[in-house]
């Protein structure tokens, strides 16, 4: 069993196997399997149990764990806000980009006359400054998943990646 500390400004509620975590930069939802853990709140504490079945307890004790890890990463990253930044580079041709609606636009990317669209996934923002964009949002997984979109979207197709390196890369952190 493991107690989480729920933090000021953020708020958890379980729904039907449904984890709502709320908080002041936005909100995420978790889906639980009832046959291995069961949440529960109590007060300003979330708890997280494996659920009592013999045949799957191994099972239940690992889904406890990560579990209680997500819904840890979920209350900081509502409360804190996640942001992560990448870089733009390019030698071949310069290409501009552009976010419309739900979708990140790269034009002119391998001097490619069609644009590459790299959809932005859940409440994730993306800011484009010069050779700087800043994906931030509430939820660390929807961050992460547009990040690899855009990523995958800069992919070079039937060219040597050693030799045309443009695209969208996360920056270095220190």
């Amino acid at each position: 069993m493991k107690e989480l500390e729920i933090k000021n400004g953020a708020t958890v509620a379980v729904e039907n196997g449904i984890v709502t975590i709320k908080g002041k930069h936005g909100s995420t939802t978790k889906k639980l399997d009832p046959r291995l853990v069961s949440v529960k709140v109590d007060g300003s504490k979330v708890i997280v149990s494996a659920a009592g079945n013999k045949k799957l307890q191994k099972k239940a004790a690992l889904a406890e764990m990560a579990f209680s890890t997500e819904i840890r990463d979920a209350i900081q990253s509502v409360t804190e806000g996640i942001e992560r930044k990448m870089t733009v580079v390019f030698a071949h041709f310069p290409m501009s980009i552009s976010v419309t609606g739900k979708d990140v636009v790269i034009k002119n990317i391998f001097g490619e006359k069609v644009p590459r669209i790299a959809r932005i996934v859940g409440d994730s923002k993306v800011q484009i400054k010069g050779q700087d964009v800043t994906v931030t949002g509430a939820d660390k997984y929807d961050v992460g998943q547009t990040m690899a979109n855009i990523r995958i979207a800069c992919k070079a197709r039937g060219q040597d990646s050693r030799v045309f390196q443009d695209g969208i890369y996360p920056a270095h952190e220190e």
